[in-house]
């Protein structure tokens, strides 16, 4: 089979092969590259394998080009990596690799085409295309991986369990292709999934992350998240979402299963945005559920402060899977805890002081919020999710009536802490706090306008009910 080879791609190619000659090195373009261009998938990342030295030959290709690109290399890994406009190139030796017990990292050493292809993860992956002479863009396919391209199929070169076993990351990308590509694992494939699962411990929580944040940000998370937790690998990983999956019975009444729920939620979201700190925060908006679980005789199935002891546990559940502890970890944690209070607001004649506080915790994530939450809508009954959806256009023309008529989002006080002190005499001390808090709340239960001289106003009736004199 010949490859259809773009024509700026074929220029840097042919230079490839020009510069792979002069060295006697026999150049090919292998992995993901092949297997995207092939199913009409865009590629920025390009894996040139050679049989001789990936470095010189990286080095000796860039004095070829203009302008000169600057040739970074990893002498660790026996790899360079040079930029051409915007496509990434990246050059290794050929090589065959060996692998201890208790590390994914490979002894490694110098090798041939088919020892660098028995060395890759899946068939499809496995694949190379010759840059060389004689057979200029053929495609080399020793493990059949046109034809599990074809049919959609995910499996390893070589025997499963040795590949797993071997690097254990390969069971968690083996997951996210199925979720990217929406292709099928092959059965003894997936069985050593489930079998090597345990060997995930070896991978750094930084690779574990990363190949979750590729599963989240893929067009249907839950593909990816389902085949988690069905090989029981969501419980060496996270746990506390394997914990929502179930339904308890008492005296007839059951509840939703809130796992599945949880990934209706995630894909939901992932339909309406691509931002993935919002996906994550879909993926925890429940988390907290299992503990909070209770059962009342007249109330049935309650889980009365998930949000907010969720909210508690998104630093613990990021600082465990090394994910930012930032402004994205608190963007995350603020959603998750006010998740809910859109929901309250769909009551018939909630008051604007409840409109002023929503607008005031969610400020710029308050967009993202409404996406959760009406993402969070996953009954079956039609009449049901018609009638939240309403209530929710409701909720969002509210919104924006009282932002234009009080500016209360992202809101800033209109008397600073300095201006209190200077005005009382005061030092830095709780009662320029207690004004500041008085203001704020008065502000946004509607007693005061949100202007400067009506909380000047406020300021003083406040100081001189504490005794306070100019």
């Amino acid at each position: 089979m010949v490859f259809d080879i773009k024509p700026y791609e074929r220029k840097i190619f042919e230079l490839i092969q020009e510069t792979s000659k002069e060295l006697g090195y026999p150049a090919y373009v292998v992995g993901g590259y092949v297997r995207d261009r092939l199913i009409c998938r865009e590629s920025k990342d390009i894996d040139v394998v050679c049989v001789g030295d990936g470095i010189r030959l990286a080095q000796a290709l860039a004095y070829k080009m203009r302008p000169i690109p600057r040739v970074v290399v990893y002498s660790r890994f026996g790899t360079a990596m040079l930029k051409h406009k915007d496509i990434e190139i990246e050059f290794v030796g050929a090589r065959k690799e060996s692998y201890s017990q208790n590390s994914r990292k490979p002894d490694v050493e110098e090798g041939s085409l088919e020892d660098d292809q028995n060395r890759r993860d899946f068939t499809i992956n496995a694949l190379a295309l010759s840059l060389n002479e004689e057979n200029f863009g053929e495609i080399i396919d020793p493990f059949n991986g046109l034809l599990d391209l074809e049919q959609k199929i995910l499996r390893t070169p070589l025997d499963p369990g040795k590949t797993f076993s071997d690097d254990p990351l390969r069971i968690l990308r083996a997951i996210r292709f199925a979720c990217q590509l929406d292709f099928t694992i092959e059965d003894d494939t997936y069985h050593s999934i489930s079998k090597y699962r345990n060997r995930i411990s070896i991978v750094s929580k930084e690779r574990i992350t990363t190949e979750l944040n590729k599963i989240l940000a893929s067009p249907k998370p839950s593909i990816g998240l389902n085949l988690l937790f069905d090989t029981q690998l969501l419980n060496n990983i996270l746990p506390e979402l394997a914990a929502l999956q179930g339904v308890e019975i008492r005296d007839g009444i059951g509840h939703k299963d809130n796992f599945y729920h949880t990934l209706e939620v995630v894909d939901n979201v992932a339909r309406r945005s691509t931002n993935l700190w919002l996906r994550w925060a879909a993926l925890l908006h429940d988390i907290a559920k299992p503990p909070t679980k209770r059962f009342d005789k007249k109330a049935g199935w309650t889980f009365h402060g998930h949000e907010a002891l969720g909210a508690i546990m998104v630093p613990k559940i990021f600082k465990r899977l090394r994910l930012p502890l930032d402004h994205k970890m608190k963007y995350v944690q603020n959603l998750v805890r006010l998740h809910l209070r859109p929901i309250s607001l769909t009551k018939e004649n909630i008051t604007d002081s409840a409109i002023r506080r929503l607008l005031f915790d969610a400020g710029d994530d308050l967009e993202d919020l409404m996406i959760l939450c009406q993402s969070d809508i996953t009954s079956k009954n039609y009449k049901k999710v018609q009638r939240y959806q309403e209530n929710y256009d409701m909720v969002k023309k509210r919104l924006a009536e009282v932002e234009e008529k009080d500016k209360i989002r992202n809101w800033q006080p209109p008397i600073s802490g300095e201006e209190i002190m200077e005005t009382f005499g005061l030092s830095p001390c709780r009662k320029v706090g207690d004004i500041k808090t008085a203001i704020r709340e008065a502000i946004l239960d509607g007693k005061i306008a949100n202007d400067y001289d009506a909380a000047k106003s406020y300021m003083m009736a406040v100081a001189k009910e504490q005794g306070l004199d100019r």
